[in-house]
């Protein structure tokens, strides 16, 4: 196996940056203006983690493509990080949000569409109740706080190195096997390990462990891990976990954010789980924000058993814009026309395409690496093995590696995710598309070798 001469790299990630510097001078004119009442220069503070020394300043996007400022176009493979996985600006959805938004966007009051949306989801992930929130994030911390409600506990568990939003109580990483709060989490409210256990994924003894004090209201878990990269459950750990939560009266929480890849119902659909609560949100109102939380039967009793409606302001779930006529709207059109099973017919082939183009060029230069992929995404690693849990994802990360591929695609017009090496597939990209990110990925490749 070949290796990467570090002062190699140090030299063509160099020349990548003037390269970058000297083609995008409007949007380095637009960040360092924006310094003035921009915190960071940024509206987001993510926005700052891009392979350039600034970001790109985006003008308009369609489909699998996008624009900016100084005239670039280029192939989205990053999609928001999921936000826009439905492509930019798909056209049904466009005009749903027009023609609600010209009848009014919010009421505090149901529409059809709500119903709609709802029969729908129950359809796709068999879960018959549903509420809605604004991001996955409130979703998740929504259904956290009705798992404690019901089971009158206190802890939640999660897997070491998960993302669900910025949920206090997820900010929780194993440290030298130690739980502890997550590197760079800023202002926490509490020390973490006042609420949560934090366990590496697929290690069923640990999950023993974790939930036999029967403390614990719910397991909030990504069905294949895809925020440290993606990690895919062992044989059998899916079903053990089931079981292991039913027995010890822990409710499941999936979280289908990133992992609706899979299909029309996602991870939860495509391999049967059963969880008694699951939470979704970013492409399913096209780019809208908007996002929702379902659950089982027995779970929805459990809550309208201890609902108060004199309490339901200050519950501390929902809120005045979630569940807004705009986004129930946009949510429909989305639904019913763009996340279909004819779409994920055309993305998951083009990904699997895309996984076998980059593991064409590992095989041609005899890397050390490997490709992985989850339906419509797939990403590559610096590593020969794929990681087990988030612990061994975490260490496998090369950030000075990572951000000389991103770069070096950048310029020749591709964005990848900027926390990973991972590419999603809009509906409407195609195979000369993928083909493209092959050649850009040998030829960046080779730069480092030669």
């Amino acid at each position: 196996m070949r290796q990467i001469n570090r002062q190699r790299l140090r030299v063509c990630l160099a020349s990548e940056e003037q390269r970058f510097a000297e083609s995008h001078p409007r949007s380095k004119e637009l960040f360092e203006k924006s310094q003035a009442h921009l915190l960071g220069g940024v509206p987001m503070n993510w926005m700052v983690r891009w392979a350039g020394r600034f970001p790109i300043f985006v003008t308009a996007g369609t489909g699998a493509h996008f624009t900016d400022v100084d005239g670039h176009t280029y192939l989205d493979l990053c999609l928001g990080d999921t936000g826009a996985m439905t492509g930019h600006a798909p056209e049904v959805t466009v005009r749903a949000i027009a023609e609600r938004a010209a009848r009014g966007s919010t009421f505090m009051l149901p529409t059809e569409d709500a119903v709609w949306v709802a029969e729908e989801l129950a359809r796709r992930f068999g879960l018959p109740y549903w509420q809605f929130a604004l991001t996955a994030t409130d979703a998740n911390r929504f259904a956290i706080r009705l798992a404690r409600a019901v089971t009158g506990r206190r802890l939640i568990c999660v897997f070491n190195w998960c993302y669900h939003g910025t949920v206090d109580e997820t900010f929780i990483t194993l440290n030298d096997g130690r739980p502890g709060p997550r590197p760079g989490n800023q202002g926490m409210p509490f020390n973490p390990t006042l609420t949560t256990r934090v366990i590496e994924f697929n290690d069923l003894p640990a999950l023993e462990a974790a939930l036999a004090p029967r403390d614990v209201a719910c397991v909030l878990a990504e069905p294949a891990m895809t925020n440290i990269g993606i990690v895919h459950p062992t044989p059998g750990f899916h079903e053990a976990l089931r079981e292991i939560t039913r027995r010890t009266g822990t409710l499941l929480i999936i979280d289908e954010t990133h992992t609706i890849c899979c299909g029309v119902g996602g991870y939860t659909r495509a391999h049967g789980l059963q969880p008694d609560m699951l939470t979704i949100g970013k492409p399913i109102a096209g780019g809208l924000p908007a996002a929702a939380y379902g659950m089982s039967e027995e779970v929805a009793a459990r809550i309208s058993a201890i609902r108060a409606s004199e309490y339901e302001d200050t519950s501390g779930i929902g809120g005045t814009l979630a569940g807004n006529a705009l986004s129930l709207a946009a949510m429909r059109a989305t639904l019913a026309h763009v996340l279909t099973e004819a779409a994920f017919a055309h993305t998951i082939p083009l990904a699997k395409r895309w996984a076998e183009g980059v593991e064409s060029v590992i095989d041609e230069f005899e890397l050390p690496w490997h490709v992985t992929r989850l339906g419509c995404r797939a990403e590559y690693w610096f590593c020969e093995r794929p990681p087990r849990n988030g612990g061994e994802a975490a260490a496998a990360m090369d950030g000075e590696l990572d951000r000389y591929m991103h770069l070096a695609a950048l310029n020749r017009g591709i964005l990848l995710t900027p926390f990973h090496n991972m590419a999603l597939i809009a509906p409407d990209a195609t195979e000369a598309d993928v083909d493209l990110h092959t050649q850009v990925f040998r030829d960046s490749v080779r730069a480092l070798l030669e």
